[in-house]
C-alpha cells in the first residue's frame, strides 16, 4: 500500500514538473501580454469581439510567440545556466529535455501557423517571419552585438500588424502606423531591462546595450528613444485614424480638445514615460531604469486602448 501511494506520488510530482516546465517553456504571462497587441489591431481594424476569427488569432498568436520563446530557450540552454534571472528555466534544471522542448515546441508552432492561416495566408506569414527573425536571427546576435535589440524589434512589433491583417487581409498605412508605435516602445522597454539586468547579462556574454555598458551613451540613446515616443504617439491623429478629420476650422477650443483627446492622452503618456529616461541619463541610477521599465509595461495596453476608445 506505501508503495502504491509513493508511486502516485512520483507520478502526481512527475506530471506537475513537466507541466509547469511546458507552462514556463512557452513564458506564457509573455507571450499573452504580447499577443493583447494583436488583439488591439484587429479591433482598430474594424473586428468583431465576439467571433471565431478573433479566438484562432489569439490562440495561435500565444502559440507562436510562446514557441518562439521556447526554441530561444534550447539554443541559449548553456547561456541560461549561468544567469540568476534563467537558471530555473525548464531546461537548466533538466525539467525537460532539449528533444521534449524542440517536439513541443514543433508541435505549438504548427499548431499556431495553422490557426493563422485558417484566418488568411498573409497572418500565417507574419507569424512566420516573427518565428524566424526572433529564432533564428536575433537570438544568436545576442552575443555579436547590441544591434540584435534592433533586429528583435522588428518580430516584437508585428503582433499589432498581424491583428490589423487578420481582419483586413491587407496592408496598409494604419497597419504601417500600428507597427511603428509597438516598434518604437520596445527600445526604452527593452533597454531599461538590458540596464537592471546588466551584470547578469554579462554572465552569459550577452551584449544588449545600445553602447555595450552602462554609461551616458546607453543612456542618452535610452533617452532618445523615449523621446520619439511623443511624435509617434501622435501619428493616428495625423494620419485621421483619431479625431475628427470633419471638424470645422471655425469650431470652438472645446470642441478641437474633444475631438483631440487620444492625441493628447496619447502625448501625456509619452512624457510622463519620458521623465524616467531623462533622469536615467543625468544620474544613471538604477531606480530609473527600473521606473522606466514598470512604465512601459503599463504604456503600450493604455495607448492602443486609448485609440480604441477614440474609435468608438
Amino acid at each position: 500500500m506505501c508503495a502504491q501511494l509513493t508511486d502516485k506520488t512520483i507520478n502526481s510530482s512527475s506530471f506537475s514538473t513537466k507541466f509547469n516546465g511546458y507552462k514556463d517553456l512557452m513564458k506564457l504571462r509573455l507571450s499573452s501580454l504580447v499577443v493583447l497587441s494583436a488583439f488591439f489591431g484587429y479591433y482598430i481594424a474594424g473586428g468583431k469581439v465576439q467571433s471565431l476569427e478573433l479566438f484562432y488569432l489569439l490562440l495561435g498568436g500565444v502559440l507562436i510567440t510562446g514557441s518562439s520563446n521556447g526554441f530561444n530557450q534550447i539554443w541559449e540552454k548553456n547561456s541560461d545556466k549561468l544567469m540568476d534571472r534563467t537558471k530555473n528555466r525548464p531546461l537548466p534544471t533538466k525539467a525537460l529535455s532539449s528533444k521534449e522542448a524542440f517536439v513541443f515546441n514543433i508541435i505549438t508552432a504548427l499548431i499556431g501557423l495553422s490557426l493563422l492561416w485558417s484566418i488568411n495566408l498573409k497572418s500565417a506569414v507574419l507569424g512566420l517571419i516573427a518565428m524566424v527573425l526572433y529564432v533564428l536571427v536575433y537570438t544568436p546576435l545576442k552575443k555579436i552585438t547590441p544591434f540584435a535589440v534592433f533586429v528583435g524589434a522588428i518580430p516584437g512589433s508585428i503582433p499589432p500588424l498581424l491583428g490589423y491583417v487578420a481582419f483586413k487581409n491587407d496592408f496598409d498605412l494604419i497597419s504601417g502606423i500600428l507597427f511603428l508605435v509597438q516598434f518604437f516602445w520596445q527600445f526604452p522597454h527593452f533597454w531599461a531591462l538590458a540596464w537592471k539586468l546588466d551584470d547578469d547579462y554579462k554572465k552569459a556574454g550577452f551584449r544588449l546595450l545600445p553602447s555595450g555598458e552602462k554609461d551616458k551613451k546607453s543612456a542618452f540613446q535610452i533617452m532618445l528613444y523615449s523621446a520619439f515616443l511623443v511624435p509617434v504617439s501622435m501619428l493616428p491623429w495625423a494620419a485621421e485614424i483619431t479625431g475628427c478629420p470633419q471638424i470645422q476650422p471655425n469650431a470652438s477650443w472645446i470642441e478641437y480638445i474633444t475631438c483631440n483627446w487620444s492625441m493628447y492622452f496619447g502625448v501625456l503618456i509619452s512624457l510622463v514615460m519620458y521623465y524616467p529616461a531623462v533622469k536615467l541619463y543625468f544620474t544613471l541610477e538604477s531606480k530609473y531604469a527600473s521606473r522606466l521599465m514598470f512604465y512601459s509595461f503599463v504604456y503600450l495596453p493604455l495607448i492602443f486602448t486609448i485609440y480604441c476608445f477614440d474609435l468608438l
